[in-house]
């Protein structure tokens, strides 16, 4: 089959009008047919009187919406989150009120920096009752105006349909994020007659045409360019747009965020291990579908080895997301399908191509040389295990199709150093706002979404203690994840730089050794600790043949830390 074939379902963020009859029914009933006419199959949540009509609605729907029920709300949130990072349309997480609302804010902010697309419906003090102190009574939308799109309350059971409507069409749109609504719970228990809307594509914004010729220019004058895709390439189901325009003009490619994958693991133009290299000395970066952020030194190029400042160019998929900080020599926006195939489209047209051979040579052989020295890595025979070496073990044991989900600080940043994803949607982090406690949620909704694919969760000690036990929820659904910790007994992301700058550390160890594998198996999973290197590959095939929850716990070394050079400020 051809990648195509094989690639996940296309965004479709969506809008339309109501159309045919009005259907009488409760507020719940009302809002999971809005949800379902947006492509909503789960509806994650944790059980409050608040919400029950959502259940009933679900429970009454032909056919059944799935409810998938967890142990934190923060659970229900990032899945809703990773579901609409790995469907491209809005996941559903429905809270109930207060503190399972507030529970859930951490995951909308993810949202809203990742530009993942998503709903959160939130119960709400009863309208009748308020301002006399009914349980959990707050008004939540204030909270939320910050980290989402929108944030509003739905009064009465007639504003359901229309307002979930608009919530949904909103969420799903360029430049995609969270949205927010509540309803009061006796609306949400009332009856309204709705008419339920229609959903429809979304016309695609079409780019300038003279400034990607302008771009086109720089590419064509460009000695020494570099291409960045991010995360939106993926959300705006512009994967192979990207590649063609990889492939065809040759120019060499660095990918983050969910960006991994476009240009497949061992692709000759993929010099994710050149970064240095390339971000450096290059004279024209060109960065689509991503934030000019600290992961990219704020959108500053070149300057390296002797090398003057690059000539920089942002293209994304809204005219609010290009970079209002970063000195441009060039910008685009609108639907990146037709941003990437019309650059490249004016490149071809140029005069004469551009050619970047000796560029790229040595950019690959950066990368050969960054290979060969990550294999003495990833064979480590440390006592006691450095983290790399979990990789080495790994990585050959992973399917094109896989999931890997990173939720952890050191031992994630070695998963980004070593995993290059074959294809596109394969790989799942939180993004720039580097919230941990994400990678149970992620694991959740792509266990759902890929049912035969392999799903492994990469933990950090540290993150492990903020989801393990949902792992509770992984059982009762009949949910198989392989879960991977490296358990360096610290919080090793901070205790460096702490002793970097003080020459001590305090509140960075955690108990030595600890046993999350025996957590796991308390809750209904399997796992297994391991502390010499050579057991780690057998123990990684037990975790993928076991077909339940498993949690290979790797004892590491903490003094193995990785070599980062920014600390994300």
């Amino acid at each position: 089959m051809t990648q195509a074939e094989t690639t996940p379902d296309a965004p479709s963020p969506s809008s339309g009008s109501p159309s045919g009859d009005a259907v009488e029914a409760h507020a719940g009933q009302h809002a999971v047919a809005v949800a379902r006419a947006h492509g909503v199959e789960t509806m994650f949540t944790l059980s409050g009187a608040h919400v029950f009509p959502m259940y009933d609605g679900a429970v009454t729907a032909e056919p059944t919406m799935r409810i998938l029920d967890v142990r934190h709300e923060q659970t229900a949130a990032f899945a809703a989150e990773a579901t609409g990072k790995l469907t491209r349309k809005p996941g559903l997480a429905v809270l109930t009120a207060g503190p399972g609302v507030t529970n859930g804010v951490s995951a909308v902010a993810q949202a809203q920096f990742a530009g993942s697309p998503m709903v959160v419906i939130g119960g709400r003090a009863p309208a009748n009752r308020w301002g006399t102190g009914s349980l959990q009574e707050l008004d939540q939308p204030p909270i939320l105006e910050p980290v989402a799109k929108l944030a509003r309350t739905l009064h009465t059971a007639a504003e359901v349909t229309p307002g979930l409507h608009e919530a949904f069409t909103l969420a799903g749109s360029s430049h995609r994020g969270p949205v927010f609504v509540d309803v009061p719970m006796d609306e949400f228990f009332n009856t309204a007659a709705s008419v339920r809307p229609t959903v429809a594509p979304a016309a695609a914004v079409e780019p300038d045409g003279e400034a990607l010729q302008a771009i086109a220019r720089l590419l064509g004058e460009a000695h020494r360019p570099v291409l960045v895709l991010g995360t939106d390439v993926w959300a705006d189901g512009a994967e192979h747009a990207a590649l063609r325009l990889v492939e065809e003009l040759g120019i060499p490619t660095i990918t983050n965020g969910m960006g991994r994958g476009v240009v497949p693991g061992g692709h000759p133009l993929l010099v994710t291990k050149a970064r240095g290299q390339a971000f450096g000395t290059c004279d024209v970066a060109i960065v689509v579908g991503t934030a000019l952020d600290f992961r990219l030194a704020y959108g500053v190029f070149g300057g390296k080895d002797g090398a003057p400042q690059a000539s920089v160019v942002h293209v994304a998929d809204s005219a609010g997301q290009v970079s209002g900080h970063a000195q441009l020599a060039g910008s685009a926006y609108g639907d990146l399908t037709l941003v990437l195939d019309g650059l490249r489209e004016s490149v071809e047209r140029l005069p004469a191509k551009p050619r970047w051979a000796e560029w790229v040579t040595s950019l690959q052989h950066t990368v050969a040389e960054a290979t060969a020295r990550d294999a003495t890595l990833l064979s480590a025979t440390a006592d006691p295990i450095h983290p790399a070496r979990i990789y080495g073990e790994l990585v050959p044991r992973l399917a094109e199709d896989a999931i890997v989900i990173g939720d952890g600080g050191d031992f994630v940043s070695f998963a980004g150093k070593f995993v290059e994803p074959k294809r596109p949607g394969g790989w799942l982090d939180p993004g720039p706002y580097g919230c941990l406690g994400a990678g149970m949620g992620s694991a959740i909704a792509a266990r759902l979404h890929r049912p035969s694919s392999q799903v492994v969760l990469l933990y950090g000690d540290g993150a492990a203690g903020m989801s393990l036990m949902d792992v509770d929820t992984l059982v009762r659904h009949d949910l198989p994840v392989v879960m991977v910790c490296g358990n360096n007994s610290a919080w090793g992301l901070e205790k460096g730089p702490m002793q970097m700058l003080y020459g001590y550390d305090v509140a960075a160890d955690l108990a030595p050794h600890t046993r999350y594998d025996e957590v796991v198996k308390a809750l209904g999973g399997a796992g297994e600790k391991v502390t010499d290197p050579a057991q780690i590959g057998p123990a990684l095939d037990r975790a993928f043949e076991a077909n339940v929850p498993y949690l290979v716990n790797v004892i590491t070394d903490v003094a193995a830390a990785y070599p980062r050079t920014t600390f994300g400020i």
